[in-house]
Order: structure tokens, then C-alpha cells, then sequence
């Protein structure tokens, strides 16, 4: 089973049948989870406290870049238990 990119959904649910008027919906991606887990922990940080000095594009670009380690990390590890 190939795993996507971005993790695949965050919390998936179990196979439900769906009427052809009603999509199913995973919402966020395990790389969007990585990445609102990083952000909070950076706004959490001292600095984040005085928001209006931050690059709010970089932090968001540095938080998907912290989710893709992540997640290779987890591919990595997942390999190296095959």
C-alpha cells in the first residue's frame, strides 16, 4: 500500500458507505497536522509573543518544512522496522 505524500488524512474514519449525492471527507492531511503542531509550538514560544515582529509567511513555510521531515522520519522508520 503506497501512503501519500502528505500522510493521508490525519484521522481517518472507517469505510462508510455514501449515496452518490454525499462525498466522503477526510479533512486534514497527517502533513497539515504536522505543520499546526509545529505552528503552536512556535506562537507558543517568547518570541512569538511580540507576533507583530514575525514573518508569519516563513513561520508557515518553516512549519511544512518541520511536517516534511516529519514525515520522512516516519517513512525512514517504518522501512527500517520492515
Amino acid at each position: 500500500m503506497n501512503t501519500p505524500k502528505d500522510g493521508g488524512p490525519a484521522f481517518p474514519l472507517a469505510d462508510i458507505e455514501w449515496s452518490d449525492d454525499r462525498k466522503h471527507n477526510n479533512g486534514m492531511t497527517l502533513r497539515d497536522y504536522f505543520a499546526a503542531a509545529a505552528l503552536q509550538g512556535a506562537l507558543a514560544s517568547t518570541e512569538a509573543a511580540q507576533a507583530h515582529k514575525i514573518d508569519v509567511k516563513k513561520m508557515a513555510a518553516n512549519c511544512y518544512t518541520i511536517a516534511d521531515a516529519m514525515l520522512a522520519e516516519r517513512t525512514e522508520t517504518k522501512e527500517d522496522q520492515s
